[in-house]
């Protein structure tokens, strides 16, 4: 198997997870599946060599055990500044840019304390993964953040527009 068809895999697994976690209500299951998906996806872009993506993937499943003990303001600026440092220390143009920017949005959303506002954060920088995504010509990553839009919205929906 090549390197390319490795990392594809790795994706379309995390795509099972990415579609499972807006599906449910509870906080703390959505970044469970999330943890696992970031692993995933990091992995993926280390193979692929995009080391800026694959850097921020590692500090989302941190950012993402963290969240789960705490929805402190205070963490949240420690890992946006990580953030920021990795995009920084790892910057190779406009795939950077997107990642970084993708990352601090996730970032806020992640430690959102209300699922709904956690949902739309994370639609802004989940669009901005998928433009990434894009351009880095990696298409089972695409897809995913395809279907993670998908999928937020239609939990969105349920959960919010469908009592209307």
């Amino acid at each position: 198997m090549t390197p390319f068809l490795l990392s594809q895999l790795l994706v379309a697994i995390a795509i099972f997870f990415d579609l499972l976690s807006f599906q449910f209500k509870e906080r703390g299951k959505i970044i469970a599946c999330l943890v696992i998906s970031c692993t995933l996806i990091s992995c993926h872009f280390a193979i692929l060599g995009y080391w800026t993506a694959s850097g921020l993937g590692l500090l989302a499943t941190l950012r993402f055990l963290a969240s789960l003990l705490t929805t402190s303001r205070k963490v949240m600026a420690i890992f946006m500044a990580a953030s920021t440092i990795i995009t920084i220390v790892t910057f190779s143009g406009i795939l950077s840019v997107l990642s970084g920017l993708g990352s601090l949005f996730g970032t806020a959303a992640t430690f959102c304390r209300d699922d709904k506002r956690l949902r739309q954060i994370m639609l802004i920088g989940t669009s901005l993964w998928l433009v990434h995504n894009i351009l880095a010509k990696t298409p089972t990553a695409v897809l995913m953040e395809a279907l993670f839009i998908t999928s937020n919205l239609v939990g969105y929906y349920r959960f919010y527009l469908k009592r209307l």
